[in-house]
């Protein structure tokens, strides 16, 4: 069994940071599960273009307002407290906080290892080896 809260992964390399985000890993591929959990905030007034390639990906929002935009098809979509949305296509798409910090509970798969930030394309590199839960390959 796995028990953790947000806190401890403050100040940890599992509590990862961008421009206008921020990510505290919660499950990550170490601890064997399949897929990685995270508590993400994005900003308000953040705009993020991304692009999963090596993961799909599946959000809950249960906090702020804002928007994901399909970048192939142009469609736009709100996003408030009680919404998912899942990038089952490896979709490129846009994320904006709207009103408010937008926080959102992220489930990848494959997991990620934990100390990802983004690739300049907007994704995260699929990881090459997965420790087991001991953190020993």
């Amino acid at each position: 069994m796995l028990v953790r809260d947000v806190n401890s992964t403050v100040g940890t390399p599992r509590h990862v940071r961008g421009e206008g985000w921020d990510s505290k890993r919660l499950v990550v591929a170490a601890d064997g599960v399949g897929f990685s959990l995270h508590d993400t905030t994005v900003e308000e007034g953040t705009e993020m273009e991304l692009q999963y390639r090596h993961h799909v990906e599946a959000n809950y929002c249960f906090g702020g307002q804002g928007e994901v935009v399909d970048l192939e098809s142009g469609e736009k979509f709100q996003l408030g407290p009680g919404s998912v949305y899942v990038l089952d296509k490896h979709d490129r798409h846009i994320v904006r906080a709207v009103k408010g910090d937008l926080r959102l509970v992220c489930v990848f798969t494959p997991a990620l290892a934990g100390e990802e930030t983004h690739t300049a394309e907007g994704g995260y590199e699929p990881i090459r080896a997965v420790p087991d839960a001991t953190g020993t390959d």
